[in-house]
């Protein structure tokens, strides 16, 4: 199993990516808003001003997507998926995605479909 973590720059891409994952058997995630860094610095920190011109490509709010995969396949899958949707996330402002791996999980509903183990 691996969680996968993705930050999203452009918003509106949300409800495509979590079509595409109830389209791959990726039943749960979970969405919160959050704000890079530039953006913060920018906006609660006087002496970082300077930084706006840098970040002024970025969005003020960003999406992070959070979800325990449980396959390899599934997990290579969503990341080509949200390439798909979101382009190059080498390219500045587009966003970033990782992953870590889980050992235990509690409170996971099985997925639809799967066998308990």
């Amino acid at each position: 199993m691996e969680l996968l973590v993705c930050v999203i720059n452009q918003e509106e891409k949300l409800d495509d990516i979590l079509s595409g994952f109830l389209e791959l058997g990726i039943t749960g995630a979970t969405v919160i808003n959050s704000a890079g860094m530039g953006h913060v610095l920018t906006q609660d920190v006087p002496i970082f001003a300077g930084l706006q011109a840098l970040v002024s490509r970025a969005r003020p709010q960003n999406v992070t997507i959070f979800s325990v995969i449980d396959t390899k396949e599934k997990l290579e899958a969503a990341i080509a998926l949200i390439q798909e949707i979101c382009g190059d996330l080498s390219a500045p402002a587009t966003g970033i995605l990782f992953t870590v791996p889980v050992s235990r999980v509690v409170g996971l509903a099985p997925e639809l479909g799967s066998e308990s183990s």
